[in-house]
């Protein structure tokens, strides 16, 4: 492939490359191209990576790269990358290290010189945010929400008073615990949407609140299998009090000095003056581009 003899030099190459969550006419024809050419195939399963390639007539050689066993594999892989060997770096679906392995060998091979070219694609987590109805321009992917109920809990203290749309992953088996958890730490009337089984043939999207989900969730129990991407509605109180924050800044700055009509919008608000001064800098240098 012309790419990859482009961007070789007297080194390999990792490409990271996103495979498809499902429907498999997703995959993108350069992600087609890298995995057909590359020297090796570093894959989080070789069957099912196998079944894929097979599928798009592609014969490569395959190796295990899974979260158990990435530190033995780091050195094997890099040593490929020096003899100058090109390798993909895929996870079972989507876009490798967004709650997949991927993450040591990446940090490895940009540590010891190798060039790493992403081969965007399908992820999850974009893929429901964008279909969600839920505000997309500030959002926290979280992945997979600890197994137990006390972790959980704690775990989601941490972002009771985040504004932006929160973004798990979550099996079927655990949804319904996932949901209580969170009704109950960030309250039950945030909008909440569950994207089921995206871009496969059974895909579900589920609207209601973190309080009426759960109802919904026993009513059809095929609803409880599969994989989920969760997305619940942000802390609006706080969105809401940094939206009034930037209003006022925007007011005071037109008679004071930037740095003083924060402070002042920050002590009227209770906005951070960080986030306040970092936002209206922003502001004036779009301004200025155009």
């Amino acid at each position: 492939m012309s790419e990859i003899k482009t961007l070789s030099q007297s080194t390999g190459v990792l490409y990271v490359v996103a495979t498809p969550i499902g429907n498999l006419a997703d995959i993108s024809q350069r992600a087609l191209d890298v995995l057909s050419a590359v020297d090796l195939v570093a894959a989080e399963d070789t069957r099912r990576t196998g079944r894929l390639l097979a599928h798009f007539g592609i014969s490569a050689r395959l190796w295990s790269n899974h979260e158990h066993n990435e530190g033995q594999m780091i050195p094997r892989l890099l040593e490929r990358l020096a003899k100058g060997e090109d390798v993909a770096l895929v996870s079972d679906a989507g876009t490798p290290l967004i709650s997949d392995p991927g993450y040591p060998v990446v940090q490895a091979a940009r540590s010891a010189g190798y060039r790493v070219v992403p081969i965007p694609g399908a992820n999850a987590a974009i893929c429901a945010l964008s279909a969600a109805g839920l505000p997309s321009d500030r959002f926290l992917f979280l992945g997979f929400p600890p197994r137990t109920e006390r972790k959980r809990r704690d775990w989601l203290s941490g972002v009771v008073a985040e504004p932006g749309t929160l973004v798990f992953y979550e099996s079927g088996n655990r949804v319904l615990a996932t949901l209580i958890d969170l009704s109950m730490m960030l309250g039950g009337g945030r909008r909440t949407l569950i994207a089921r089984e995206l871009t496969k043939r059974f895909e579900t999207f589920l609207v209601g609140t973190l309080e009426s989900l759960p109802a919904m969730l026993r009513e059809d129990s095929d609803q409880q299998k599969g994989e989920m991407v969760i997305l619940v509605e942000g802390n609006r109180e706080r969105a809401d009090g940094d939206a009034e924050g930037d209003r006022v800044v925007r007011i005071l700055a037109r008679e004071l000095p930037l740095k003083q009509a924060v402070v002042l919008a920050a002590e009227i608000t209770g906005a951070k003056k960080n986030r306040l001064y970092q936002k209206a800098l922003a502001g004036k240098d779009g301004g200025r581009q155009g």
